[in-house]
């Protein structure tokens, strides 16, 4: 009974869903701002479509790169010099106190002058009326900051089974109408991969200057935006971009074992709210293969929710829901797996600890 009403739960979700409005020109300066480290094999694609944006004349494009190894250096070098909405900067990497990514957030988001932010990850492709429709929903919608989730592009059996579950986990369990009128910072959920955001109630909340340490520091911007007095919510970006965020096994399981433990609250929590998910779908797909009618009624319910959740979003539905199971199983070993790096101080991304320094302490005596 549980799954099924999770899964009529991401029915009404789906219909109260927000979608973009037709595309039309956007009245005012828009700023993007692109935090890229390492990315040569992606950035090409991500600015081509955002430089082909259409319906936003006054653009800017502020791209920061956080001190990358590889050719985006010089790739974002090439574009500058071709387009002069391309606003080129490059840092060496975040101070003590920070991490990568809202360093280069806040770096990208002080260097702008839009009324309008919008984040955007090296692997996202806009469409050509991306842009402009993700701004009008903000202003016809009256909140401050929206998060239109891309479309999840999984290729191989591992974001099959893995990736869906992102754009699932919120259809499904979030409460979206009270999400969106509530300050409570637990009714949250955003994708830093794409983010939508007035700039004065960005600054009025403080920015990434606020979020600095956190891993989730997309979901930590929307709870700051709701601390200082305004309103956000996830919406549907299926036809506004797509997203491949893990290109195979190896790059998502590190991708996952970086954040998974951030989201749990603690481990004791992660472990509860991992069990109370395999009870709830894994748990009656077992019974269900003994021969339980009732799990088998359980196991079409998480599955059915799953089918909501893909053609509402642009997934893909089938096969791929029946394993819903075995996506929840792969999501509690993720999860695991975040909490042992976490704990022996292995947990790394593009060469960096995922937990950012302690901000130096001046010497006692020190200072005019």
């Amino acid at each position: 009974m549980a799954s099924l009403g999770i899964a009529v739960h991401a029915a009404v979700n789906a219909r109260l869903l927000r979608v973009a409005p037709p595309a039309r020109p956007v009245p005012e300066r828009v700023s993007v701002v692109l935090p890229v480290r390492d990315e040569a094999a992606r950035l090409d694609d991500c600015l081509a479509a955002l430089l082909a944006a259409r319906d936003v004349p006054d653009l800017e494009i502020v791209v920061y790169d956080d001190a990358s190894t590889d050719a985006t250096g010089r790739i974002l070098a090439g574009w500058a010099r071709r387009d002069r909405r391309i606003v080129a900067l490059r840092g060496a990497g975040p101070p003590p106190g920070w991490l990568g990514k809202p360093h280069a957030c806040a770096r990208g988001a002080a260097a702008a002058t839009g009324t309008v932010l919008v984040f955007v990850d090296a692997d996202v492709i806009l469409a050509a009326d991306g842009l402009a429709r993700a701004v009008l929903l903000l202003r016809a919608s009256g909140l401050d900051l929206i998060s239109p989730y891309p479309r999840q592009v999984a290729a191989s059996p591992a974001e099959r089974l893995v990736q869906p579950l992102l754009t699932w986990s919120w259809l499904a369990l979030l409460p979206l109408r009270a999400a969106e009128r509530s300050p409570r910072p637990s009714l949250a959920a955003a994708g830093g991969q794409f983010l939508c955001v007035d700039a004065a109630a960005y600054r009025r909340a403080g920015g990434h200057a606020g979020v600095r340490d956190q891993i989730l520091e997309d979901i930590a911007l929307l709870r700051a935006v709701k601390r200082s007095g305004g309103r956000g919510v996830v919406v549907d970006g299926s036809a506004l971009a797509t997203n491949r965020m893990y290109a195979g096994w190896a790059e998502l399981r590190d991708g996952y074992a970086k954040s998974l433990a951030a989201a749990g609250g603690g481990p004791a929590a992660s472990a509860a709210q991992i069990g109370l998910l395999w009870w709830l779908f894994v748990l009656p797909a077992a019974a269900a293969a003994l021969g339980s009618r009732a799990g088998l009624a359980g196991y079409l319910a998480g599955v059915a929710g799953r089918v909501v959740a893909a053609r509402r979003t642009g997934g893909r539905s089938w096969p791929d829901a029946a394993a819903h199971p075995v996506s929840v199983g792969l999501l509690g070993y993720l999860t695991a797996l975040s909490w042992w790096r976490r704990r022996r101080g292995t947990a790394t991304w593009k060469g960096r600890p995922v937990t950012a320094p302690p901000p130096r302490r001046e010497p006692r005596g020190a200072g005019s």
